[in-house]
């Protein structure tokens, strides 16, 4: 995680991390032996460039997966075997990426540029310069093209040439966190969360404010101690939209209204996954998270990864997929968060959370391994 004046150094980490106290620094929890109740299998594997300093998330569509590099490579593979199709390059550094959807692969970069390729061929379809940087993977929906950059500011597109259809735009604070999160786009609205702990639904055509609610309010002293940003993805059903903010509350909200329905005091940057009536979440020292989604009260709680830097969890079937900071893949019973298998990948880490491939997982590491899984 980076900070923003906009944007700090991440030295600034340390801080949060518990520098101005007396006690030690704590080191991140040793894997702990324990007997399999399940088996993660290898369906395939597939390496591509790493990441450099970006995060970025690989994209399913029902024929292929598509990843990036650093570099600037978009590639496609079978979403079978595994087998590369084609590669392109973007011709920028890209951070943000990979979008995917109507036919159109979208990555973004450093310098604003934001371009889409066609699906199949991988020709490039347009190329435009959005206001900031791309941060995070673009979404598309409906003919439109959602892009967020690194000034918190949301833009929508014409899928079909890149022009842009609107701009939704926010005051932020003087300190931020810089955030890798994309939106989430259903029933015609965009969810985003943003700094002071807000979160907002927006029309998609059209980019007005349908509402906005406070998931957290700053507190503190200082402008460190003040952070309260949403740093990660909400998640959102027919009813109910959550959210979770950096030194702050997670929340859950009527999804077409935006009435609060419940709070508690929970901090996390990584972000939750909802399934069925339970929320499961990491939280910011990496304790992995079951919580009722409609009133919010505990139902377990697993300590046994604290500051191996969790990703959010993924539900698969009876199971939770996280990944940490060494490149494991660790599967918890849904049920009561008790360990069942882990598989080890390459050694770099696993940042961002499994997403759905088939009736198993894609995982994407630090290092550009791609990793097709399921369970059993």
């Amino acid at each position: 995680m980076m900070f923003n004046r906009r944007f700090l150094a991440p030295i600034l980490m340390s801080l949060l991390a518990g520098c101005s106290s007396d006690k030690p620094p704590i080191d991140p929890a040793k894997l702990v032996d324990f007997k399999p109740s399940a088996r993660i299998e290898l369906r395939w594997h597939a390496d591509i460039g790493d990441a450099g300093k970006s995060v970025l998330f690989p994209a399913v569509t029902r024929e292929a997966v598509f990843a990036a590099e650093a570099d600037g490579k978009l590639y496609r593979f079978d979403r079978n075997t595994g087998k590369q199709v084609w590669s392109v390059d973007s011709g920028f550094e890209i951070t943000g990426g990979v979008g995917a959807g109507d036919g159109l692969v979208l990555v973004g970069g450093e310098k604003g540029e934001l371009a889409a390729f066609d699906e199949d061929t991988g020709k490039q379809k347009w190329l435009v310069k959005v206001s900031s940087d791309v941060l995070s993977p673009p979404r598309i929906a409906d003919g439109v093209v959602v892009v967020r950059t690194g000034n918190q500011r949301i833009t929508g597109l014409s899928a079909k040439d890149g022009g842009r259809l609107w701009l939704y735009e926010r005051a932020t604070p003087a300190l931020i966190v810089r955030s890798h999160a994309s939106v989430v786009i259903r029933n015609g609205l965009v969810y985003a969360g943003f700094a002071a702990g807000k979160l907002a639904a927006i029309g998609l055509n059209n980019g007005v404010v349908v509402w906005e609610s406070a998931v957290s309010q700053p507190r503190g002293n200082t402008e460190l101690e003040r952070i309260s940003d949403i740093t990660s993805l909400p998640v959102v059903d027919k009813d109910q939209v959550c959210a979770v903010a950096f030194q702050g509350r997670l929340a859950c909200f009527d999804a077409a209204q935006g009435g609060t329905l419940w709070t508690r005091d929970i901090s996390s940057d990584k972000g939750m996954a909802l399934s069925g009536k339970t929320l499961y979440l990491s939280d910011t020292d990496s304790n992995v998270l079951a919580v009722d989604k409609s009133s919010g009260s505990s139902v377990w709680k697993n300590g046994q990864f604290l500051l191996r830097k969790a990703t959010a969890p993924y539900p698969l079937d009876d199971y939770l997929l996280i990944g940490d900071f060494e490149g494991y893949l660790h599967a918890l019973k849904s049920d009561d968060g008790s360990l069942a298998a882990r598989y080890e990948t390459d050694g770099s880490a696993i940042v961002v959370a499994p997403v759905t491939l088939g009736k198993g997982a894609l995982v994407q590491t630090s290092d550009g391994g791609l990793y097709s899984f399921t369970i059993r």
